[in-house]
């Protein structure tokens, strides 16, 4: 096994990934012990297919369909420590075909689908769990995301993760206006057994085409807020996202099983 800080050049920095590459699946309840154990906000295990790979996420409690951090990390292992050859990988999952490319410098690029959101009603356990009254509220396939007033907003945040856990939803992602980057965000996802997540490239797949659009451009820069930060070039290209950013190996280990 393999841990990664993804979207990071800090060894303390990003959103840590266990990577268990396998030979063939184990079991579904094994995974999940192991995803349980490991107890970071993703687990991915990664099996070949034919030249592909077939990619499966795991927070601590549940699979879930589309993980970006732990997906980049999973790229990282196989350049970096696994010989893996070729500049692009493509790993088949639950949200399809996601294309995966290595770029100069040590970056790494993920191609995803769009997951533009939909202006919604507000819900009053987003306002009561952040403790603020959004500017407006959108949904999305996985997430609700809720716009705030600016990059202050965001880094107050303290919420209620008891009562943002009741939200009907994969979890919360808040953003708004960024300072020092176009803009900014932080992602609350209790109802997935992870309180607040470092780095969220699966959240990027609904913020990039909602800010592409209100900034009236298609490249954008990005930082998650967290206490341990995630940098991210964004692009939106058509009905695909693609997200770039760096690894860092932390760990290297075996699992007895």
């Amino acid at each position: 096994m393999y841990v990664v800080n993804a979207f990071t050049k800090e060894r303390f920095g990003g959103n840590p990934a266990a990577i268990v590459p396998l030979k063939e699946w184990l079991s579904d309840d094994l995974m999940q012990d192991i995803a349980a154990q490991h107890n970071l906000a993703e687990t991915a295990f990664i099996v070949p297919e034919e030249k592909d790979y077939t990619i499966r996420w795991f927070t601590p409690t549940v699979e879930v369909d589309l993980c970006g951090h732990a997906t980049l990390a999973s790229a990282h292992v196989l350049f970096n420590a696994l010989n893996y050859k070729a500049d692009k990988i493509v790993f088949h999952s639950r949200s399809g075909p996601l294309h995966v490319s290595r770029l100069g410098g040590g970056k790494i690029m993920l191609d995803f689908p769009v997951n533009a959101p939909v202006e919604t009603a507000a819900l009053d356990a987003i306002e009561k769990g952040l403790h603020t009254k959004p500017l407006a509220v959108y949904i999305s396939k996985f997430d609700y995301m809720v716009l705030l007033e600016n990059q202050e907003a965001i880094e107050k945040l303290s919420p209620d993760f008891k009562t943002l856990a009741q939200v009907p939803s994969r979890g919360v992602i808040a953003t708004a206006k960024g300072n020092e980057s176009d803009f900014v965000s932080r992602c609350f996802f209790p109802q997935s057994g992870i309180d607040e997540d470092p780095v969220t490239g699966s959240a990027h797949t609904v913020t990039i085409p909602y800010w592409a659009k209100k900034l009236g451009k298609s490249k954008l820069s990005a930082i998650q807020l967290s206490k341990r930060k995630g940098y991210l070039d964004c692009e939106l290209a058509g009905d695909r996202v693609l997200m770039s950013g760096d690894a860092v190996t932390y760990l290297v280990g075996d699992i007895l099983v």
